[in-house]
């Protein structure tokens, strides 16, 4: 995949420009710099990893495509509570990185996440379409796993909102959660 389907792949799930929004599992920024795209001069992104020479490289290349964008990167274990405080957020962006969370574990990380959204923020998952991993994606989900476990942890709407083909577990499909404001 390249940086056109990562925008293509979140593109429907942000409804204007600008926000605070938040990559968690950022890794590189492939999707960080989507967000960036998208989200424009005027939006605000805190981006979330465990890597921190994964962050180091990602703001070079936030600096080098999006020198405008405003980037707080944050050292952390997304699945455990931030050692920052975020404020509330527009968005959210869960992109290939909930399927290292065991499965007994996710709607418990998913409901943390939650929590960092305003009433009605949008949280986007990114994620293979299947319910069976190998080594490297232990613990994909499906869409209709993924609308179970949303509405597990408390989103009312779930939609699909884009797919594509894949050399990984076949196809990754991008999804949008939310609840009423």
């Amino acid at each position: 995949m390249n940086h056109t389907d990562h925008v293509n792949l979140l593109r429907n799930g942000i409804p204007a420009a600008g926000g605070i929004w938040a990559d968690f599992g950022s890794g590189r920024g492939a999707f960080t710099l989507a967000l960036a795209e998208l989200l424009g001069p005027n939006g605000e992104i805190y981006s979330v990893d465990r890597d921190g020479a994964a962050l180091r490289a990602q703001a070079q290349a936030m600096r080098h495509q999006f020198p405008q964008t405003s980037v707080h990167y944050c050292s952390a274990d997304f699945s455990h509570t931030l050692p920052q405080k975020l404020p509330p957020l527009d968005g959210l962006v869960v992109a290939n990185a909930l399927h290292f969370q065991p499965y007994a574990a996710q709607t418990s990380v998913v409901t943390r996440l939650k929590s960092y959204l305003r009433p009605g923020g949008h949280f986007i998952i990114v994620e293979y379409d299947a319910d069976r991993g190998n080594m490297w994606v232990p613990y994909p989900l499906a869409f209709p796993s993924w609308q179970t476990l949303a509405h597990s942890a408390g989103f009312a709407h779930t939609q699909r909102l884009a797919s594509r083909p894949s050399r990984f577990l076949h196809a990754i499909y991008a999804a949008l959660s939310w609840s009423e404001e």
